[in-house]
């Protein structure tokens, strides 16, 4: 127990056992760490870490070298006088002591860096097997025509939804899930909302939060194609179409509407940077903004 808890006080192992699991979690949609945290953050740290570990390493004082001279014991009992030392020898043992007691650090970084580009590794072809790039090309395709299909229909209009496997568009650098052109006729999603979607219409998969947030991204992309501005109008609309859409694409009713609740629950929840997706007060059964006021239900 003692060894564990000095193990524990081990910057560089925590690290690297919080790495691994964080890499695990992420793979595995747990707290659907895919929507909220990008992967690649985490190895930017860990590899951040590891170099500022090495240097720090590298700029403490080298740990003393051993006294290999005659010990008192041995003056008194022997008289031990020693020879006189040779200057360069000792210059030179110094010079050896020095770069012996560095190597630990290089060694342990090397180690480091030897776990990211592992755990890294393993994502990538983790990623490469399951993810949206796993589909053919054609089955890619055929789902982004069934996107375009969908969101025409909210949007009143005839439109595009692409998949943008460049992340040049969206995606954690632009921190959005979808983006469209407010009276357009083309949307980029996220290759991982795709993929939701993709599970949803054509495998009848449902991944809970995933799922929800897929539906609720496809569908506020098309109603900014449809043409409405405002952020937080345009989210309140979308998880009320989401009820419909989340149905064309094989949901059961009750299950649609409580994803999209869930939705509008969390909604309330978004931080400083993203409050303009905050939906209005008037997003309510009965509200300005209910698409259907003559309903009783909400979204």
């Amino acid at each position: 127990m003692q060894r564990l808890a000095q193990r524990l006080r081990n910057p560089p192992l925590v690290l690297r056992v919080a790495l691994g699991v964080f890499v695990v979690a992420w793979i595995f949609g747990v707290h659907d760490l895919r929507s909220t945290i990008p992967v690649w953050v985490a190895f930017v740290i860990a590899l951040g870490l590891e170099v500022n570990f090495f240097f720090g390493a590298l700029g403490r004082p080298p740990a003393p070298r051993p006294d290999r001279g005659p010990q008192p014991v041995d003056r008194e009992l022997y008289g031990y006088l020693g020879l006189p030392e040779d200057d360069d020898e000792e210059d030179e043992d110094d010079e050896y002591w020095e770069d012996e007691s560095r190597w630990p650090a290089v060694r342990r970084f090397l180690w480091g860096v030897g776990i990211i580009a592992a755990l890294a590794l393993t994502f990538w072809f983790v990623d490469r097997n399951t993810g949206w790039d796993s589909l053919s090309t054609e089955t890619r395709a055929e789902a982004q025509e069934r996107f375009s299909e969908e969101a025409s229909r909210i949007a009143e209009k005839p439109v595009r939804i692409r998949c943008d496997e460049s992340g040049e568009y969206v995606g954690a650098v632009q921190h959005a899930d979808g983006v469209a052109q407010v009276g357009g006729d083309l949307a980029y999603l996220t290759p991982e909302r795709c993929l939701d979607l993709y599970r949803l219409a054509f495998d009848g998969e449902v991944t809970g939060s995933q799922t929800a947030r897929g539906i609720a991204v496809l569908a506020h992309e098309a109603w900014h194609l449809r043409g409405e501005r405002d952020e937080g109008t345009t989210e309140c609309y979308a998880l009320q179409s989401g009820v419909g859409l989340g149905k064309r694409l094989g949901l059961g009713e009750d299950e649609a509407r409580r994803l999209m609740a869930q939705q509008l629950a969390e909604n309330s929840g978004r931080g400083v940077a993203t409050a303009e997706y905050r939906v209005p007060p008037e997003c309510r059964d009965g509200g300005s903004l209910d698409l259907d006021p003559a309903g009783s239900r909400f979204p």
